[in-house]
């Protein structure tokens, strides 16, 4: 993997949640910033049959090379089954905030 900056997606139950997923993430420096947004509602198909929620989106930023790292230690704090993380690679950006994402990750 590359060590493409991205921006990561991850949806959570509640804000309890989302406080504690970015926690674990910051501590282990595996993310350089999260954003978290309350109020999202969500809209998807589970298990044959379509459902809404009020879920807590994560925006984090952090670089391809450490998304494996991410996966894990968000399914180990999450409450679903199958949690949102995705990653998005960021083509463009204020280049001292590229830096920064990268000095501040490990």
């Amino acid at each position: 993997m590359t060590d493409q900056e991205i921006v990561i997606y991850i949806t959570s139950a509640n804000i309890e949640e989302a406080h504690k997923i970015a926690d674990v993430l910051l501590t282990a420096r595996k993310v350089a910033c999260v954003n978290v947004i309350p109020g999202v509602k969500s809209y998807f198909w589970w298990q044959g049959k379509r459902e809404s929620t009020p879920e807590v989106l994560l925006m984090a930023k952090s670089r391809a090379s450490l998304f494996p790292e991410v996966v894990e230690m968000v399914k180990q704090s999450h409450s679903y089954e199958v949690p949102e993380i995705i990653a998005l690679s960021i083509i463009a950006g204020n280049p001292d905030y590229l830096k920064w994402i990268r000095e501040e990750t490990k």
